[in-house]
């Protein structure tokens, strides 16, 4: 319909306490943040996602997660087996 704005694209983070403690949760959630920043235009307008860090997450360095988060988003967006 003409007039109608499409809702922006989201994104929301999961970090639980297996990942670490308050100061590496946060980080993960920083990172993460970071990262899909720079993603969020590959999805389809007024897309929610919700990203949830697994244990490994928080000795993960910043490439590590990147990688981890581009091969779920092409999993997500390719239909790739899962």
């Amino acid at each position: 319909m003409p007039g109608e704005s499409v809702p922006p694209t989201r994104a929301g983070f999961v970090v639980s306490k297996a990942v670490g403690g308050a100061v590496v949760r946060n980080t993960v959630k920083r990172r993460l943040r970071h990262l899909m920043r720079d993603r969020l235009a590959l999805l389809p307008p007024g897309s929610l996602v919700v990203v949830r860090a697994l244990p490994g997450a928080g000795d993960a360095d910043h490439a590590l997660l990147a990688r981890d988060l581009d091969a779920a988003l092409e999993r997500l967006l390719g239909g790739g087996a899962r």
